[in-house]
């Protein structure tokens, strides 16, 4: 039975957890928010690097077997310095605009992420890798994560307010859309109903807890007898407020694990 660490901003990482219940309901979970200091994507490199590694590091003091930085601008910022100084599988998450481009009809993609995300040269080394014939439409969604961290995905002024980042995209005719921040998968209902039903949304949740699959089958880490593992919910802010949200907004039944949740004091 692995431990596994899943580490976001705030709420946005839910995502991932959720597919990760879905995909390996087994395994025991630690979700770690550190909502006290979210958004990261409007942070410094260098704060969101070492802020980043702390929190891991304190993951992995946890007993984790693995840590998924569920994350896209952590990711971006700070994975490759997370690698070398953590023993265990790292598996993060970035902006899917691979597929989206292998999807795309008409060649062109939006990309909904953060500034940090869409300035780093993990993205940028990213997208040189892509073929030419695809045109992205790169919008930062500066105000979108707080609205959602507030409770308020589904609320008019998240709504007016993606509209705004949307309406390039849209001008633009795209018809794929990157869903670059694990938090705003929460903004599926709000994103049909400015857009419709043609677009593409591409989210990458799915192929992030394949990955941790395939790494706990290469460490070897035995898939345990009972169905459903643990969830323990740590906040650097409000640990109640994060299990709310927590029941809120992820698809899964959590009652069918034991769950807890713990505020995260000194770090």
């Amino acid at each position: 039975m692995a431990l596994i660490g899943v580490f976001d901003s705030g709420v946005g990482g839910l995502s991932i957890l959720d597919e990760a219940l879905d995909q390996l309901p087994e395994h025991d979970y630690i979700y770690l928010a550190d909502s006290a200091n979210a958004p990261y994507g409007e942070r410094s490199s260098e704060w969101i690097a070492a802020r980043s590694l702390a929190l891991c590091q304190h993951l992995a003091h946890e007993g984790c077997d693995a840590i998924v930085v569920a994350c896209n601008t952590a990711t971006a910022q700070a994975i490759k310095d997370i690698r070398l100084k953590i023993n265990i599988p790292i598996i993060g998450v970035e902006p899917g605009i691979k597929p989206a481009a292998m999807q795309s009809l008409n060649g062109i993609v939006g990309v909904l992420a953060t500034e940090a995300t869409l300035s780093s040269d993990k993205f940028n080394a990213l997208l040189a890798t892509l073929p030419p014939h695809c045109r992205f439409i790169k919008q930062a969604g500066a105000g979108l994560v707080p609205l959602i961290e507030a409770g308020k995905a589904d609320g008019e002024d998240t709504l007016e307010l993606l509209a705004k980042h949307l309406e390039p995209i849209q001008d633009a005719g795209a018809d794929t859309l990157v869903l670059g921040c694990t938090h705003y998968p929460f903004l599926r209902k709000a994103i049909r109903k400015l857009l419709g039903g043609s677009i593409t949304l591409i989210d990458t949740s799915e192929a992030v807890v394949r990955q941790l699959k395939r790494q706990l089958e290469i460490n070897t880490i035995a898939t345990p007898e009972h169905q459903h593992g643990s969830i323990i919910f740590i906040s650097s802010k409000d640990e109640g407020t994060l299990l709310t949200m927590a029941q809120d907004l992820m698809s899964c039944d959590l009652s069918a694990h034991y769950v807890s949740a713990q505020y995260l004091g000194g770090l």
